[in-house]
C-alpha cells in the first residue's frame, strides 16, 4: 500500500449542522487517503458521515475546515469555476436515485451531462451496459436497474479516473443490484478508482479496502484479504 500513489488525501475534515446544544458533527476530523486503483468501500449506518464525505470529495458540498488534496491540488482552496471544472472533468458520480432527466432520451441524458464530450463513446457505453436498444427511450420507460446502468454510462462518458458511488444499489431489487455491482467490478478491474458508500456489509466484501464510519468519525480502516466477486454477493 505504501508504494501506491495517493490519489485523494483528506486531512482533518470537519462539517457540522445546527448550533449550540443541537450542534451535530457530520464529519469530525476525518482523514482518509484514497489510493490509485483502490476499490474503497465506506461502510456505516444512517448519520455516520459516509455520504457527507463522498459529497466533499466530489465537490458537491464544502467542508468547514480541513484539506481535500486530489492529484496534488487542494480543492478546498480553488475558485467556484475551478470546482465546476473539477466536477465535470475529474470525478464521475453515481447516486442511489439515478438523477436522470425524464423529459429527454436516454442517449441525451448521457451526451448532455456536464463534462460529456464524446457522443460516439456514449453509444459504445450504452452498448456496454446492455442498453443500446433503449437509447431513444425516456428514463421513465426503463426499470430501476436499467436507469442505474444509464447513470453509470453517463458518469463514464466523462472519461474520469475516479468513480464515486453513493448507495447505487439501494433502490434496486437483488437481480438489478447485482448487475450494477458486476459493472462496477469490471470498471475497477479496468483501472478505475472506486469510492463506494454503502450500509450493506455484504457489498463491502467486494472492496480491497473497507473503512467504517460512525458518528462522523472513522472507526476502522482495514485491508480486505478475502475479496468476493459481484456474483457472489448476497444481501
Amino acid at each position: 500500500m505504501e508504494e501506491a500513489k495517493v490519489l485523494i488525501d483528506t486531512k482533518d475534515l470537519v462539517k457540522t449542522y445546527g448550533e449550540g446544544e443541537a450542534l451535530t458533527y457530520a464529519l469530525n476530523n476525518v482523514s482518509i487517503k484514497v489510493y490509485e486503483h483502490d476499490f474503497l468501500v465506506i461502510l456505516g449506518g444512517s448519520g455516520s458521515g459516509k455520504s457527507t464525505f463522498l459529497n466533499m470529495i466530489g465537490a458537491i458540498d464544502k467542508v468547514e475546515s480541513g484539506e481535500i488534496i486530489v492529484n496534488g491540488r487542494d480543492i478546498t482552496k480553488v475558485s467556484d469555476k475551478e470546482l465546476t471544472l473539477y466536477r465535470r472533468n475529474e470525478v464521475g458520480f453515481v447516486y442511489q436515485f439515478f438523477n436522470l432527466l425524464n423529459d429527454i432520451t436516454v442517449y441525451q441524458n448521457i451526451t448532455l451531462a456536464p463534462g460529456s464530450r464524446n457522443k460516439e463513446r456514449a453509444l459504445k457505453l450504452l452498448d456496454r451496459v446492455g442498453l443500446l436498444d433503449k437509447k431513444d427511450k425516456f428514463p421513465r420507460q426503463l426499470s430501476g436497474g436499467q436507469q442505474q446502468r444509464v447513470a453509470i454510462a453517463r458518469a463514464l462518458n466523462k472519461e474520469t479516473n475516479i468513480l464515486l458511488c453513493d448507495e447505487p444499489t439501494g433502490a434496486l431489487d437483488d437481480a438489478s443490484g447485482k448487475a450494477v455491482l458486476k459493472l462496477i467490478e469490471e470498471l475497477h478491474n479496468e483501472g478505475k478508482t472506486i469510492v463506494f458508500v454503502t450500509h450493506t456489509k455484504e457489498i463491502a466484501q467486494m472492496a480491497n479496502r473497507i473503512i467504517t464510519m460512525k458518528d462522523g468519525k472513522v472507526v476502522s480502516d482495514v485491508r480486505n484479504e478475502h475479496v468476493v466477486k459481484a456474483e457472489e454477493v448476497e444481501w
